[in-house]
């Protein structure tokens, strides 16, 4: 009767903190929120508590078979954009999550609870670090498309350099009366935004996107 007492805990326990991590996802609207980190939590949990109480001769397979079971969860969640990859913070917090449900349900109370702590100074407090460094080391892919003249965009690199702009990689194609470059550049949030200020007011530029 207590082990089925102390079960039920363990499961309110993992409610709680995949609650609290999935408000924290929620809150930055992320595609797995609130629901989604709840049930990570409590499957995670009541996987490890069946698997005790049924009895594993190897916990080590019981971990491995949960992650990969995640794994769909976590690939559903990171998608592509034109110049960077989003959705990796929330897959890992998915795995995570799981962890510290598997803790739970293990019956490893203190060791979950200060792991969700870490979590959310992770996601919480060092957002505001990371959003630092990008502000000061920013990445955008910029497309110029201008009237093919006899001549390639590489004035433009120049212009770059002016504003401060390292060049990390970039193209040109012609077709047969316009050349097209792009670039990816990587410089301050202001000197981006200098530049593009400019760009839109070149008027030999025809399309521009940044």
């Amino acid at each position: 009767m207590y082990a089925d007492y102390a079960d039920l805990i363990h499961l309110l326990v993992a409610l709680a903190i995949g609650a609290v991590i999935g408000a924290e996802r929620e809150y930055r609207s992320k595609s797995a929120g609130l629901r989604t980190m709840i049930m990570v939590s409590l499957s995670s949990c009541l996987f490890t508590i069946l698997s005790l109480k049924i009895g594993v001769e190897n916990p080590d397979r019981l971990a491995a078979n949960i992650l990969t079971g995640l794994g769909f969860l976590g690939a559903g969640v990171i998608f592509k954009d034109e110049n960077r990859i989003s959705g990796i913070t929330t897959a890992t917090t998915i795995w995570m999550t799981a962890a510290i449900g598997m803790a739970v349900g293990a019956g490893y109370l203190i060791l979950s609870l200060f792991a969700t702590l870490i979590v959310l100074i992770v996601l919480i407090l060092l957002i505001y670090v990371q959003e630092r460094i990008e502000h000061r080391h920013q990445a955008r892919t910029y497309r110029i498309v201008c009237p093919y003249r006899q001549e390639t965009l590489d004035k433009y690199e120049e212009l770059f350099k002016e504003y401060g702009m390292q060049v990390i990689r970039n193209t040109q194609r012609k077709t047969e009366h316009r050349i097209t470059g792009r670039w990816v550049l990587i410089g301050t949030a202001d000197n981006h935004r200098h530049l593009t200020e400019y760009l839109l007011d070149d008027p030999s530029i025809i399309e521009l996107s940044f």
